[in-house]
């Protein structure tokens, strides 16, 4: 269960057809974030969750995120292979953790796919007036049915029909749709930021308004648990890395431009949101289209509707760009069904993962209701970050294999003799008062620490969420909790950093290890038990299927 991926000396060396720079990742990702979350997140919660500090809410979450894309910016340096979390976990943590992990980033992207094309589908009826809809009731006919939705919605289906035909031609196809899409919608948010910053009326923050923060930090801090889903789509750059024409430069680059340039454009165009029009009178559902409307700019909201929908197909195309990568690489290793490691020898990608998920999320978008299901997202991927975070900090300890590139005219390379100590093993500072450790072989120490700082973090955090509203404990008690279990992460910190770390190596490493990674893992866990128990439930549900496909296939098949 626990055994690791080894890696081929060549990691360079791919069937797939590495062809992308760094502004072909750069915009994947940005597509991959900036949906339709700018143009409706926005909107919900400044006015249901946090008010005009909705701001604050975006700066808090795009750091939370920063974490996390680090730890994926290193690991996609390093290990320049497509799979994204799944493979970084398999190198690192284990089989079955890695198998997992694959197993429910799979299905978040299915239902984030489906969920964006039903978004999509809505917000082309409802410039129609609602004409499709009303046309498909009367003609197909209706159903009342929990989960389901209540017409079969054939243009979502066929949106994802469509994008997968595309994706299909290559990954230089993909690439080009979606910088015609990213260009249009972020001509579009340009428009919106110098429209709205002229339009802006600082009295709307002001306090007969109801003031920066009407809800309080509390309302900032569930506004930032909101926000954190609008910043998930950087991974994708991750999972593109095998395709990448200089992945040790360029996957970093990607992700950090990428991220910068998301978090930014929610700030400015969240500012501008709650400048325009007070922040309780936003219409949760098209905020910026109704603010310009209301403003007198009624065709202000046609360009918005365009860039918004253009934004949906960007983040369609990353969906379904992703996907395929992630069931390949476990195809590839043994772990999943062989059929889907082909790669189409024309188009150098794997056609039939693309054809045969475009054609479940096509059917998912069709009959399910998702709202429904849209409350169940986001697990699976706040479960990859912890675990991309808990893999960083195991590998920077290990015994490093020699990394020594392969030189152009052949030959093995000599591996130089490491001069003091190894990864892993405890820094001579501290020898004297950490004997009894220095018994384990080097990394040990840090794997046991690693697992430890989880507990306590998953402890902590129950008592900050359900301590006083659940679990009712009396304040000495709910105090006295806090401190132990802050002391025990702490403490596994202490140890960890008490080791010696791997050398830096020539590409990306994130600064600041074990305790950047320790901080992702901790605000991970928190959001993750935020979350309601339906996910909870379709999770256990979801996990016990992929449990079942592991120990009658998985386990048998795979290549280690």
């Amino acid at each position: 269960l626990n055994r690791v991926k080894t890696l081929e000396d060549d990691m360079m060396e791919t069937s797939f057809n590495r062809c992308l720079s760094t502004i072909d990742l750069t915009l994947l990702g940005i597509g991959g974030m900036v949906g339709s979350g700018l143009y409706v997140l926005t909107g919900t919660v400044a006015k249901e969750i946090a008010g005009p500090a909705v701001i604050i809410s975006f700066i808090i979450a795009g750091f939370a995120s920063l974490l996390a894309a680090l730890c994926y910016a290193e690991f996609g340096a390093r290990v320049p292979k497509t799979g994204s979390a799944y493979m970084f976990t398999y190198v690192s943590v284990g089989e079955i953790w890695a198998f997992l992990i694959g197993w429910n980033v799979l299905l978040e992207y299915m239902i984030g796919g489906a969920a964006v094309a039903r978004a999509w589908s809505g917000y082309l009826d409802s410039i129609f007036n609602h004409k499709i809809k009303n046309f498909t009731e009367t003609h197909v006919g209706a159903w009342q049915v929990p989960f389901l939705a209540h017409y079969p919605d054939f243009l979502a289906a066929a949106i994802l029909l469509v994008a997968t035909a595309f994706i299909s031609f290559g990954a230089k196809v993909s690439s080009w749709l979606n910088h015609v899409f990213s260009a249009i919608s972020m001509g579009v948010i340009l428009f919106i930021l110098i429209m709205g910053f002229v339009l802006a009326q600082p009295k709307n923050w002001s306090a007969q308004e109801g003031g920066f923060a009407p809800y309080g930090l509390s309302g900032v801090m569930a506004g930032t648990a909101t926000c954190f889903y609008a910043f998930v789509g950087f991974d994708v750059i991750a999972a593109s890395s095998e395709e990448a024409r200089n992945p040790q430069r360029a996957v970093p680059r990607a992700i950090a431009f990428s991220l910068g340039l998301a978090t930014g454009a929610y700030i400015l165009v969240s500012v501008v949101l709650t400048l325009m029009v007070p922040w309780h009178t936003l219409d949760p559902d098209s905020a910026l289209a109704d603010a310009f409307y209301r403003r007198g700019y009624a065709w202000a909201g046609f360009l918005v509707a365009a860039g918004s929908i253009c934004a949906m197909n960007t983040v369609l195309l990353s969906n379904l760009f992703s996907l395929p990568r992630i069931v390949y690489a476990m195809a590839e290793d043994g772990l999943f069904f062989q059929v889907f490691s082909q790669v189409h020898p024309r188009t150098q990608v794997p056609v039939v993962g693309i054809v045969v998920f475009g054609l479940l999320m096509a059917l998912l978008a069709l009959v399910f209701d998702l709202e429904a299901l849209v409350q169940f997202l986001s697990i699976g991927t706040l479960l990859a970050y912890t675990f991309v975070a808990a893999s960083i900090i195991v590998l920077r300890f290990q015994q490093q294999k020699v990394d020594v590139p392969v030189p152009a005219g052949g030959g093995r390379p000599s591996p130089e003799p490491h001069e003091g100590p190894s990864a892993g093993q405890l820094k001579a500072a501290f020898e004297p008062y950490l004997e009894f450790l220095s018994d384990f072989y080097p990394g040990e120490v840090v794997t046991v620490a690693v697992v430890t700082l989880m507990v306590s973090a998953i402890c902590l955090c129950s008592v900050l969420v359900f301590g006083n509203t659940h679990l009712h404990l009396p304040t000495w008690s709910y105090s006295l909790l806090l401190v132990l279990f802050s002391l025990g992460f702490l403490l596994s910190l202490l140890l960890i950093w008490a080791h010696e770390q791997q050398r830096s190596a020539q590409t990306f490493q994130i600064p600041l290890v074990p305790l950047s990674p320790a901080l992702s893992i901790v605000l991970n866990i928190y959001l993750m038990l935020k979350l309601s128990y339906m996910t909870w439930l379709r999770f256990a549900v979801w996990l016990l299927l992929g449990l079942l496909v592991y120990f009658g296939y998985g386990i048998w098949h795979s290549k280690e």
